[in-house]
């Protein structure tokens, strides 16, 4: 029997017991991080283009604290995003990760960002998918949205996640119900709400006390990232328009942006071809800083 494409795995990080997927066999290191609607998880995020990348590099796709897939939900995230940052090194700590390649979608790609921002030695190349937590870390408003009403009506049930499911992707026919099914489970495993709940007071505090807001804002830290950066937006997405992107773009002159066409919130699930080609010839290029 061949083996699976993708390969479920736990490793101890931080006290947390993390589940992560993986693929590839040998290859440099690339991690990946997921966003941060219900139900999501490492695989259910990146499962449509890890197969591809495992091709050429060695691919981890953890699950983060605050409730997402199968990472222990009774894992502290009183900081919000900022704990799965946290999480995220010890996390590549534990499976001994050095000089990797970091991507990450929507909340996913600020823990990404922050990651690389705290720990440039350890990064050397960073990919980012449509963010409106980086366009609010930078001063942008994305208040208002279809996507972010969807989001904050999602009440447990499976009718509101195929709402939100409408939101993140453009391809409506990968909404079938055995994907509304699957992300609705995972969203309601034992634990899961409660964890949820948390991880939304810690992003609370995160975004609004004073004292913990430096943690969170990106303004004057962004703009001087060194790590080669890409980043690219979907045109179609609802959830955080691309309009945020080319606003970003002008307040990020150190990356490079690429837009995405026939392409949502999550465009390396409506285009995983284009998207996963992106990111290889990225992270095989140029090698970026050494130390």
């Amino acid at each position: 029997m061949s083996e699976p494409l993708l390969r479920s795995r736990y490793v101890m990080a931080g006290g947390v017991r993390t589940h992560y997927v993986e693929a590839g066999n040998n290859g440099h290191p690339v991690v990946l991080c997921h966003g941060g609607a219900p139900g999501l998880s490492g695989e259910a995020g990146f499962e449509k283009i890890m197969p591809a990348l495992g091709t050429n590099f060695q691919v981890y796709a953890p699950d983060g604290v605050g409730g997402f897939g199968d990472t222990d939900t009774k894992a502290p995230a009183s900081e919000g995003a900022q704990s799965r940052v946290e999480h995220l090194k010890a996390f590549t700590g534990a499976l001994c990760l050095d000089r990797l390649c970091l991507a990450g979608n929507s909340q996913g790609a600020w823990v990404a960002a922050k990651y690389a921002l705290e720990h440039p030695h350890r990064v050397r190349k960073l990919f980012l998918i449509a963010s409106g937590t980086i366009a609010t870390a930078m001063g942008l408003d994305h208040s208002q949205t279809e996507g972010l009403s969807a989001l904050l009506a999602y009440d447990g049930t499976s009718v509101a996640m195929r709402r939100v499911l409408e939101t993140l992707v453009w391809d409506k026919s990968q909404i079938t119900d055995d994907l509304v099914n699957r992300w609705h489970s995972c969203a309601t495993r034992p634990g899961a709400n409660e964890a949820r709940r948390s991880f939304r007071e810690g992003m609370q505090r995160l975004t609004q006390d004073p004292n913990l807001r430096v943690k969170f804002d990106m303004t004057h830290v962004l703009p001087r990232l060194e790590v080669p950066t890409m980043f690219v937006w979907g045109e179609e997405d609802r959830f955080a328009p691309v309009e945020l992107g080319r606003q970003l773009e002008r307040l990020l002159p150190n990356i490079s942006f690429r837009y995405i066409p026939r392409a949502g919130h999550m465009a390396h699930n409506d285009q995983p071809a284009l998207v996963s080609q992106l990111m290889i010839e990225f992270f095989s290029g140029f090698p970026g800083r050494e130390h």
